[in-house]
């Protein structure tokens, strides 16, 4: 009874004070992600007050925040838009790679942790946090805008390049034969795969299967499905963030459009969780030994994601505001990063403090950046005398990205008039 206590006043005071700091980052006109996270290091492990009771409970949580807010941003496209979107983007997810993955393996080889230690570490700064990026772009309203599929298409890739990624990372930390890692990969392809097959052939029969008239039974099978999805695709060496996004994808219609209406209240509130858990489960003073490496980690991928950004976006025909919108907010990274450094952690020790304080600065620097880039940028080209485009198209505008999202945003204003034809 005494634990069951300690759950509740502890839970109860976590979201408690969660609400309260979504109030007081809401008033100042900030993300509330960052001070989720300084909250969770405040009271995790070596802070003011550890939450010992809720620790089990703050864990599941999260996990469930991550997917659903994978499930939420799979909601918004159909499996016709994500396949063009991989169609027209995958020469970005290449650039992104190269740029993203290079600065990691470089490091990881300076300090001395060998090859290994440098594949761990490239993929820490390679993948961007597609939940934390998630959160950014529900927060600031921007779901609706044209660079939206551009990014998208690029966390799409890295998810799913996670397929290949993670049993690869995995086979070479435990120093399998080449046979078991190929095995691995197979298995974690065939069914990443499998799902896109069902989406794109067959989706709207399981959207038919998932359809209800009833709020409370479409609440219970579309969570219950996704959930089930993400346990096994977790289970497959395949991400759950990715089976999450896959069941997204695979809804459409109106069960699509009542099911993001049902779950938008407890994505809010899982999302929250799981940042405030990855803040509880860091130790503050393992941070400042590592602190100095991490920045300039940090500043030199701050720069390539917003590179990579830039590309993607130049690429679809994104007028220059777009650009820059796009890779300040492919910045942060999150949750990969941290289970990347959580199986490597064994074979390199000191891989686990580093990659918590570079991704500690970007989670808290994504939403900074994703916000303040394109104002920046175009103070430096005013500075310049350079004139910011609002509506050059470099190519073919990005079939990816649906009319139907045009006009519920900041596009249509008419300081972004410009940006709504090409930006």
């Amino acid at each position: 009874m005494h634990d069951t206590t300690a759950l509740l006043v502890e839970l109860g005071a976590v979201i408690l004070g969660l609400g309260l700091i979504g109030r007081v980052a809401g008033r100042i006109g900030l993300s509330p992600i960052p001070l989720y996270l300084l909250a969770g290091l405040a009271f995790g492990h070596g802070g003011l007050i550890p939450l010992d009771a809720s620790e089990e409970f703050t864990m599941v949580g999260a996990e469930i925040g991550v997917i659903l807010l994978l499930l939420l941003l799979g909601l918004e496209y159909s499996a016709s838009e994500l396949v063009t979107s991989l169609k027209t983007q995958y020469p970005s997810g290449a650039v992104d790679f190269v740029l993203n993955a290079t600065p990691g393996a470089v490091a990881a080889l300076v300090l001395g942790w060998g090859p290994v230690g440098a594949v761990a570490l490239a993929g820490v700064t390679w993948i961007s946090s597609s939940g934390v990026i998630a959160k950014v772009m529900t927060d600031l309203g921007r779901l609706g805008n044209r660079e939206t599929p551009v990014i998208l298409g690029v966390l799409v890739m890295e998810d799913l390049a996670m397929a290949v990624y993670l049993p690869l990372l995995t086979a070479m930390l435990a120093g399998v034969s080449l046979a078991g890692g190929s095995l691995a990969l197979v298995i974690a392809l065939g069914t990443v795969g499998f799902v896109l097959y069902l989406a794109l052939r067959h989706g709207r029969l399981i959207s038919r299967a998932v359809s209800s008239d009833n709020p409370e039974m479409l609440l219970l099978v579309v969570l219950g499905l996704t959930v089930l999805v993400a346990g096994v695709a977790q289970q497959l060496q395949v991400s759950a963030a990715v089976g999450a996004f896959l069941v997204g994808i695979a809804l459409s219609g109106e069960v699509a459009e009542g099911a993001r209406k049902l779950l938008t209240p407890l994505r809010d509130l899982f999302a929250a969780v799981f940042f405030v858990f990855f803040g509880l489960s860091t130790n503050p003073a393992d941070i400042p030994p590592v602190l100095l490496p991490a920045a300039i980690l940090a500043v030199v991928t701050v720069l390539t994601k917003i590179a990579t950004g830039w590309y993607a976006a130049r690429r679809a025909g994104i007028g220059s505001r777009g650009r820059w919108r796009a890779g300040g907010t492919l910045v942060a990274r999150g949750e990969f990063s941290i289970v990347i450094a959580g199986l490597a952690v064994a074979t390199e020790p000191r891989i686990g403090p580093l990659a918590t304080a570079y991704v500690l600065i970007l989670v808290i620097g994504g939403p900074l950046t994703a916000r303040w880039t394109q104002p920046l940028a175009e103070k430096i080209q005013a500075m310049r005398g350079v004139k910011p485009s609002g509506g050059a198209v470099v190519e073919t505008p990005p079939k990816a990205a649906p009319e139907r999202r045009l006009g519920d945003h900041d596009e249509l204003t008419p300081e972004h008039a410009g940006e709504a034809r090409g930006d």
